[in-house]
């Protein structure tokens, strides 16, 4: 990297997932609209095909006269090469195709397991969980022998054991694991001081919180706007909106499901006294199924249940919109996506200092979480520093919640390591999801276990 007159240029940024059609066209825009850095991008997929085609898009990008800076993007063929010495390596992949998601997420259904997301915990997550570890292993091996001192940006899910497995194989990889679900919150309470009170114009950064918890399963023990103290209204607004729900646009939830009115959070808050910080559709599967018990349930509640067929019919949509986008047909719109990634970029290259949430193993910033463990909390970034921040302790009664998500993951990743069947079996049984019986339960895992046996690299099965 370069440093000049309060710029940054010759940035090497690996990519890997570089293909992609959805977190890198946001990639392409932010990086075009940030005018303080500049550099390359090199972007590896296993579809190098992809990979071109994100090239060509973004060095169209580079060239729009309203991009405030100039990048190079080059496809590679092999991780090695697309690693090599760069300062930076972000990770955004699929681990595996719809084939497996549709395992993942309805194979549950026909025991009445009903998963909103299924990416992250439940049988299918920890499912995807044990085809995506091998791929995280392969990456941290090759970041540790061609990129050792670059900082890696995880954006797969499941989120927790991507970074966690990194940290596994490189210890002393320099990982963070990045998530948006806390900026959904922290917009909430935005549109909450708007409704409760009158007051406009509040950016995400003048909600203060602390963040305790693990990724889709975070909490908010405290909220401020300018040192006031957001608890009391909380309560307030939850009471008004509790039944209705609160959401940008009235019923939006039956149409897009990937949206919710806010239902389970608010009666999170009413158990438990604490702002669930994620979305309801990915609080609900860390939970017994009191929100997912079935399909009238779900609808109570209302949220949605995201399915696969639905996200074939969107890749098909985005597929049709991306070959405008190469084709020159439609240029890509210079909108900020909404994520950290440049903010957190200029933070870790020295431009600035502040504080947001990530992912990282737990070093002591989280009570009552083994130490190791992938926590998510806030964290200081600063020139070449990220540096956890004391989050304090969840109540007892939350905290074992959360404890046992944890747990399990840890026994999912070593299961994953060793190649141990029955290891994995006992994460899957133990989920708060699976209240089916143990002969169900062996039937279903066995099921689902042979759909992704592909991934699966060693295993006797």
């Amino acid at each position: 990297m370069r440093y000049a007159d309060g710029k940054v240029s010759e940035i090497q940024i690996a990519y890997i997932g570089g293909g992609s059609m959805y977190w890198a066209k946001n990639l392409i825009a932010d990086l075009a609209l940030e005018e303080q850095l500049s550099g390359t991008i090199r972007l590896y997929d296993l579809d190098h095909g992809k990979a071109k085609n994100n090239e060509k898009l973004g060095n169209s990008v580079s060239s729009y006269e309203d991009a405030k800076s100039k990048w190079e993007y080059k496809a590679y063929e092999t991780l090695s090469e697309a690693l090599t010495g760069v300062d930076f390596v972000f990770i955004s992949i699929l681990p595996g195709t719809f084939a497996e998601m549709a395992v993942d997420v309805h194979e549950p259904e026909k025991y009445g397991i009903y998963q909103p997301v299924g990416d992250t915990t439940g049988p299918g997550g920890l499912m995807r969980a044990l085809r995506t570890i091998p791929m995280y292993v392969t990456f941290a091996e090759a970041i540790e022998r061609y990129a050792p001192d670059a900082w890696v940006f995880n954006y797969t899910n499941p989120m927790t054991l991507c970074t966690r497995t990194l940290y596994e194989i490189f210890p002393k990889i320099k990982a963070l694991g990045c998530c948006h679900e806390i900026f959904g919150t922290q917009g909430l309470l935005i549109r909450m001081l708007k409704e409760m009170e009158g007051i406009e114009g509040v950016q995400r950064d003048d909600i203060q919180v602390n963040v305790l918890g693990i990724n889709h399963f975070t909490w908010i023990d405290q909220a401020t706007y300018r040192n006031k103290d957001l608890f009391p209204m909380y309560s307030e607004f939850v009471d008004k909106y509790y039944q209705e729900g609160f959401e940008t646009s009235k019923n939006g939830w039956r149409t897009n499901t990937y949206t919710a009115a806010n239902r389970v959070k608010f009666d999170l808050f009413i158990r438990y006294g604490l702002i669930a910080a994620a979305g309801d559709r990915h609080l609900v599967e860390f939970m017994p199924p009191w929100y997912v018990k079935d399909k009238e349930t779900i609808a109570s509640w209302m949220f949605g249940l995201t399915t696969v067929p639905s996200r074939v019919e969107k890749n098909a949509a985005a597929a049709e919109y991306y070959a405008r986008l190469i084709s020159g047909e439609e240029k890509l719109p210079l909108k900020a996506s909404g994520e950290e990634e440049i903010r957190q970029l200029k933070g870790l290259i020295g431009l600035q200092s502040f504080v947001t949430n990530v992912n990282l193993p737990n070093a002591g910033q989280m009570k009552g979480i083994p130490l190791g463990a992938v926590v998510e909390t806030n964290a200081a970034f600063s020139g070449n520093s990220l540096k956890p921040i004391h989050a304090g302790e969840l109540p007892v009664e939350v905290n074992s919640l959360v404890l046992r998500h944890v747990m399990n993951q840890e026994t999912i990743l070593k299961a994953a390591l060793e190649r141990d069947e029955n290891l994995a079996f006992h994460a899957f049984v133990n989920d708060p999801l699976v209240t089916i019986g143990i002969n169900e339960a062996e039937e279903l895992f066995e099921t689902m276990l042979m759909k992704t046996k592909s991934y699966l690299p060693g295993w006797d099965l």
